[in-house]
């Protein structure tokens, strides 16, 4: 289910401040030397940085 335009608009990576993208189940963060990916679970982002994914 994806986010709604406004609302993606002003979420940014709890941890660098930098905007997110919508990849598939997940947003993703935009800054290069960041790059964590955080859960969206039923349609909820959970911006917590203990539950993000470190990129691979």
């Amino acid at each position: 289910m994806p986010l709604e335009a406004g609302l993606l608009e002003i979420l940014a990576c709890p941890a660098c401040h930098a905007p997110l993208k919508e990849v598939e189940a997940e947003l993703i963060c935009t800054s290069k030397d960041c790059g964590l990916a955080y859960p969206v679970r039923d349609g909820i982002p959970v911006l917590l940085v203990d539950e993000a994914r470190r990129p691979a």
